[in-house]
């Protein structure tokens, strides 16, 4: 229900900028489609992705790995695999809902879907070069032990 008011805000509002300015709705239309379309390969691909690691990887397997029972090992295991993947945000959240559903426990994906957006092993070539090593490896090393602390909570208040 909620995603049905959403759409029909969103229709609405565009049909209210058409009607206040038909040349930059348009325009901002075509914006719009061109990210989309610079989107879309990464998007298929990591969707793909996805999908070839849930099915092979069985929800028995993925509980094992990073559920509920795995523990500070499990949580370790999605902090490093957080901490190396590179997903946009528009990913993350929909497989960790699967993940979820596949048997993953609440503080493994807190960890993992933090670490995924606070801390970056790939690109920390990139952050060293534009703000030195020694603030890229600690802010690195703080969000990877606020990883921590955050999943903590979301085990408290969901656990």
């Amino acid at each position: 229900m909620f995603t049905i008011i959403l759409y029909v805000l969103a229709i609405g509002l565009l049909l209210l900028s058409f009607l206040k300015d038909k040349k930059k709705t348009k325009m901002a239309l075509v914006k719009a489609w061109k990210s989309f379309e610079n989107i879309l390969p990464q998007f298929l691909s990591i969707l793909i992705i996805i999908g070839i690691m849930l099915a092979v990887l069985s929800p028995n397997t993925i509980s094992k790995l990073i559920g509920q029972q795995s523990g500070w090992v499990g949580m370790i295991i999605a902090a490093i695999v957080g901490s190396i993947t590179l997903i946009p945000g528009f990913v993350a959240f929909p497989l960790a809902a699967a993940l979820l559903k596949s048997g993953a426990g609440f503080m493994q994906i807190a960890v993992f879907i933090s670490t995924l957006m606070m801390v970056g092993i790939v690109t920390i070539p990139l952050e060293i070069k534009y703000f030195g090593k020694k603030a890229a490896i600690l802010r690195n090393s703080l969000a990877f032990i606020f990883s921590f602390v955050v999943a903590i909570v979301i085990g408290v208040v969901l656990g």
